[in-house]
């Protein structure tokens, strides 16, 4: 039996002793970080538990907790279905097609920027690249409908939405289009944090403009870029669904049809709540893989990642 006053007890008080000094010193930084986590556990954790429904025949008048369990009944469903191939394989060429696009992208205009020296050409093109990201998804879709049309739009009689190989290119680059220079902000405030002297230095060295910014930019950026990559990777199952589902006709669904479109119409429109759940659980699934997959290669290769 342990004395109460052993010396095992004393780290245990010392570090609740040090936790309650930092509460009391600086208790409004934890009331400031009590909201956002509280939003994460009510409405990201909490309905984690609700991934049960993946194994059971979801009834909404017994509940989740009161269905009837059948085990691995819908994965085994979901793998032998026919389209279940054709789902991944467009989820997975449109993901890497987005990732592909939209990373160096904003890298590129946030290079660009900083060379600028011009600060009202400067404030203008990163208005313009800055403003699409606050257009809404439906806004920017009808958009993309009205200039592609066949009839109204300004590629003739081409109908570009009607044809499954133009889906992919058309998804892509108007995303690219609004997110590149909200995500081009984030380089420019790792460009802002460069020692001035680094480029000093290169130019007493006679380094020119591109030999600067390939040997003091790219490196400054690196960490920063890492993690967004990462972050990209671990999003790619995660495509976002309102504008597939928005570009999505009969003509187009050969390539146009994506994981989280079926969820929905499983979901939503035919009701399966268990077949909708198992698909969304084993998406997840495949974005956790890919996220340790990457960070740890990247941890191998650049020596940074999300945690240590």
């Amino acid at each position: 039996m342990v004395a109460v006053g052993s010396p095992s007890l004393a780290p245990r008080r010392s570090r609740w002793g040090q936790a309650q000094r930092s509460w009391r010193q600086h208790w409004q930084l934890y009331l400031l970080v009590s909201v956002p986590l509280a939003y994460f556990v009510i409405f990201k954790y909490v309905p984690m538990t609700f991934n049960v429904i993946a194994f059971k025949d979801y009834s909404p008048v017994l509940g989740a907790w009161d269905s009837p369990w059948v085990g691995l009944r819908n994965f085994e469903q979901l793998f032998n279905n026919p389209v279940f191939g054709t789902l991944v394989t467009n989820t997975l060429i449109l993901a890497f097609y987005l990732l592909l696009a939209s990373f160096p992208v904003p890298i590129l205009l946030a290079l660009a920027l900083n060379e600028v020296r011009n600060g009202w050409f400067r404030r203008t093109v990163q208005m313009v690249t800055y403003a699409p990201y606050f257009i809404s998804t439906v806004v920017v879709v009808s958009i993309t409908i009205l200039l592609l049309s066949p009839r109204i739009g300004l590629v003739g009689d081409v109908d570009i939405l009607g044809d499954p190989d133009y889906f992919r290119h058309v998804y892509v680059w108007t995303d690219v289009w609004q997110t590149a220079g909200y995500s081009a902000v984030i380089y420019l405030a790792a460009l802002s944090g460069i020692d001035p002297a680094l480029h000093e230095a290169a130019k007493i060295d006679g380094a020119s403009r591109l030999q600067r910014i390939r040997n003091v930019d790219l490196p400054g950026i690196m960490p920063t870029a890492v993690i967004m990559l990462i972050l990209g990777v671990g999003n790619m199952m995660a495509i976002g669904f309102e504008k597939a589902y928005l570009l999505q006709n009969n003509l187009n669904l050969a390539q146009s049809e994506i994981i989280p479109t079926y969820v929905y119409k499983t979901g939503l429109i035919n009701a399966d709540f268990s077949m909708a759940t198992a698909v969304g659980l084993f998406n997840s699934v495949v974005n956790l893989v890919l996220l340790l997959t990457v960070n740890f290669v990247a941890k191998r290769i650049t020596g940074n990642g999300l945690w240590r």
